[in-house]
């Protein structure tokens, strides 16, 4: 059974960084992507990076690439999300979600089958 355990949300000022983990459990082999989401209250959800964990490849909404660097670490089966530069906008539930095979063209959470619970990241002006 695959599992998403997600850590590191939190109250942070503008301008400050945060960094978000993703430990999966229960991937028999290496083919698949572990994708972040955040949904902001009154706001739809959507997706803001992307891991392949087979090659490494990484992929990033337009408007967050610069501030957010997503990273993966084999041996412990974890992925990172790193956000920089945080705003206030930046604050919402933030879920990591698991797919088997590469990262989906569009990251879109119905292409995604395994979700953690969520974490709250609240970015104070």
């Amino acid at each position: 059974e695959v599992q998403l355990v997600e850590s590191g949300g939190g109250l942070v000022q503008a301008g400050g960084s945060l960094r978000l983990s993703c430990a999966a459990s229960g991937f028999t082999y290496d083919d698949y992507a572990i994708g972040w989401f955040r949904q902001a209250p009154g706001k739809e959800r959507e997706g803001v990076s992307c891991f392949t964990h087979s090659d490494g490849s990484t992929h990033y909404k337009d408007s967050v690439k610069g501030r957010f660097t997503i990273s993966g670490d084999n041996a412990k089966s974890t992925v990172y999300l790193q956000i920089d530069s945080l705003k206030p906008e930046d604050t919402a539930v933030y879920f990591c979600a698991g797919v088997w095979g590469p990262c989906p063209r569009y990251l879109r959470g119905e292409f995604f089958h395994y979700w953690a619970q969520g974490t709250q990241v609240t970015v104070s002006s």
